[in-house]
C-alpha cells in the first residue's frame, strides 16, 4: 500500500530533488490538478516561513542555505537566480555590457552580476535583502548600449 503524502511534503520533495535553484509558480502547476491553487500558495508560504525557500520576487522562490549564525540566504547569487527564473518565463538573458567590457579588458571594475541583459521589457522586481537586479535591454531603443567591439568605450 502506497503511503499518502501531504501537499507540503510533495512540494518539499520536488524542491529537494530539483537541480534548479529558483522556482516559479508554473513549476508547481501539476499540483493544481489534485489540489486547489490557494493550497499550493499556502504550502509555499509555509516553506518560506520555515526557511526552506526565500521569496525573491512575485511568484519567484529560491532554495536557501543557513549559516552558523542562523542567517538564511539564497543558495546562489541574486543575479544567477534572477537569470534562471527569467529563462523559465521565456526571457532570453545574457551578460550585461559591464561583463562584456570587463571580459574584453576595457574595464578594470569587476561587475556585481546584478545587471542582466534581457531581450524584452521586464516589469518585475527581483531581489533579496535590499539587493535588486537591474535589467538592460539588448534590442530596441537600447541597442547601442549592447557591447560591440567597434563602439566599445575605451
Amino acid at each position: 500500500m502506497k503511503s499518502k503524502r501531504t501537499l507540503l511534503e510533495r512540494i518539499l520533495l520536488r524542491i529537494k530533488k530539483s537541480k534548479d535553484n529558483s522556482f516559479i509558480l508554473r513549476d508547481f502547476n501539476d499540483f493544481t490538478e489534485q489540489y486547489d491553487y490557494d493550497q499550493v500558495l499556502r504550502a509555499l508560504r509555509i516553506l518560506v516561513k520555515n526557511g526552506t525557500l526565500i521569496k525573491i520576487g512575485r511568484g519567484i522562490y529560491t532554495k536557501t542555505r543557513t549559516f552558523n549564525n542562523g542567517f538564511v540566504a539564497p543558495n546562489d547569487t541574486i543575479g544567477n537566480l534572477a537569470e534562471e527564473a527569467l529563462q523559465k518565463f521565456g526571457v532570453k538573458t545574457d551578460k550585461s555590457t559591464y561583463w562584456q567590457e570587463y571580459n574584453a579588458g576595457l574595464s578594470t571594475q569587476i561587475p556585481t552580476g546584478r545587471v542582466i541583459a534581457v531581450n524584452k521589457r521586464i516589469r518585475r522586481n527581483i531581489g533579496f535583502n535590499g539587493f535588486n537586479v537591474s535589467f538592460e535591454q539588448i534590442n530596441g531603443k537600447y541597442k547601442n548600449r549592447w557591447y560591440n567591439a567597434s563602439t566599445a568605450r575605451v
